[in-house]
């Protein structure tokens, strides 16, 4: 076992490295296809189906619950009915189609045959070997699933292990923080790097309504000011999360070894980028807009 000490935030940024890639899914074309194809037509059936099969056919409440950030009523008007359309099973093996398709169209072919897919792949599957699945549901049923076989499909897997499983921590923190899912959200905007409102409705299935309503608390707490921005405490609040998270994420980051989180880093940075020129993701998806 590796035990090389880590940069402070290297787990983190490699994290984020992966999950640009990971993300991809949710806004691939392909995506949409393949589960139209099974009777999902919906994009917020689709978005829940295709992050929640590997929990089995459960309702509304695991859902909402393990998304943290999403208007349980929203869930509730797809959940558990999406699985009368199709089942769990049915919406895993088209979510394998939909990557494969899209990673090949994003990273091109040869991306997807190279010799550091493959590398990635492996690297990425070591550090899964430190995770643990205590109190972490969205990346233990995805642990269930078989390691795919072609490296690209391989390495999109250990992408989703790895998201979920700081996933799950940050939602211990958020808690811990007092702050709902919506509260979580608003304050991540303003912090310039989460989704702009729009998308935030778009996706989650809040209102401006309750975008204002939540803006509204957190000046109650004094975490944000009369213009909606970070005030120092809010700041301050947002920068112990992340660093409570990163140390709830450790674990796979040490057992790659400083090295390993490098070489993976760089070569996640990579395919982010190429999809990201690709056109994987809508112009005007993050900021504070």
């Amino acid at each position: 076992m590796t035990t090389a000490a880590l940069e402070p935030r290297a787990g983190r940024r490699c994290q984020n490295m992966l999950n640009s890639l990971h993300s991809t899914l949710y806004f691939a074309p392909e995506t949409g296809e393949e589960l139209g194809a099974l009777g999902i037509t919906h994009p917020k059936a689709v978005n829940f189906a295709v992050r929640a099969a590997a929990m089995g056919a459960v309702g509304a409440g695991a859902v909402t619950a393990a998304f943290y950030n999403y208007k349980h009523e929203a869930v509730a008007r797809h959940v558990p009915a999406v699985w009368s359309v199709a089942s769990p099973e049915a919406v895993l093996a088209a979510r394998a189609r939909a990557v494969d398709r899209s990673l090949r169209r994003l990273l091109g072919e040869e991306a997807v045959a190279s010799a550091e897919i493959t590398e990635a792949a492996r690297l990425a599957l070591r550090a899964i070997e430190g995770c643990s699945r205590g109190a972490r549901p969205l990346y233990s049923a995805h642990a269930d699933l078989p390691v795919p076989d072609q490296p690209h499909l391989a390495y999109f897997h250990a992408t989703t292990l790895l998201r979920e499983h700081r996933g799950d921590g940050h939602l211990a923190v958020l808690m811990a923080a007092e702050l709902d899912g919506l509260e979580a959200m608003v304050t991540h905007t303003a912090t310039g790097k989460g989704m702009t409102p729009k998308w935030v409705f778009v996706t989650r299935g809040w209102s401006q309504e309750d975008w204002d309503a939540a803006r509204g608390r957190l000046r109650e707490r004094g975490l944000l000011d009369e213009t909606g921005e970070l005030t120092p405490e809010g700041v301050a609040l947002r920068q112990e999360i992340e660093a409570e998270t990163d140390r709830l994420d450790a674990a796979p980051y040490r057992r790659l070894g400083a090295e390993g989180v490098a070489r993976l880093t760089e070569l996640g940075a990579g395919f982010a980028r190429t999809a990201a020129m690709a056109g994987a993701f809508p112009a005007d998806l993050l900021g504070k807009a």
